[in-house]
């Protein structure tokens, strides 16, 4: 029937399971989590984006630092709030990557030739997956279709999404 509609089916990407990637999707969502305006980061499939793109162009030690990091995050988790990132509740999971964060802030202040620390890399990727999605390009951001007209000056009302180059 030519009105029936292609069922994405999850498979794993490189070493990276299928749980692996909706971890991944949690974790992108606890930063970039769905609201009033736009669905969230999961909703973009963030996850498995984040996967593709470290087997796909990072390189052998950095995907060590990166799986290595996705062990740290979740002892971290089990650590401090007695639970898996999985089975924390969002405010745990929030205070943690909030946690990291600051963490990986410091780190990058005075890395030199070191690694990248692997929450930068989570964060990154996890931005870089959504704002680049459909979603994140057409409903977190405002976005006009390339080839328009050339305006310098557009009008912008404080609190607006920003606008989207392309998608």
């Amino acid at each position: 029937d030519s009105t029936q509609v292609a069922v994405k089916v999850p498979a794993p990407i490189g070493t990276f399971s299928v749980e692996d990637q909706q971890w991944l999707d949690e974790v992108a969502d606890t930063m970039l989590p769905t609201t009033a305006k736009s669905p969230g980061a999961k909703a973009a499939a963030t996850g498995p984006f984040m996967a593709l793109m470290v087997t796909d162009t990072y390189t052998p030690d950095d995907q060590q630092i990166f799986r290595d990091g996705m062990t740290k995050l979740e002892e971290a988790c089990k650590a401090k709030h007695g639970a898996g990132f999985m089975a924390a509740t969002p405010e745990q999971r929030t205070a943690l990557l909030t946690e990291l964060d600051k963490e990986q802030f410091e780190f990058q202040k005075t890395r030199k030739d070191q690694p990248q620390h692997y929450f930068r890399m989570m964060k990154e990727l996890a931005l870089l997956g959504f704002f680049t999605s459909e979603i994140g390009y057409t409903k977190a951001m405002r976005y006009k279709e390339t080839p328009g007209q050339y305006e310098p000056c557009l009008p912008y009302t404080k609190g607006e999404t920003s606008w989207a180059s392309h998608a």
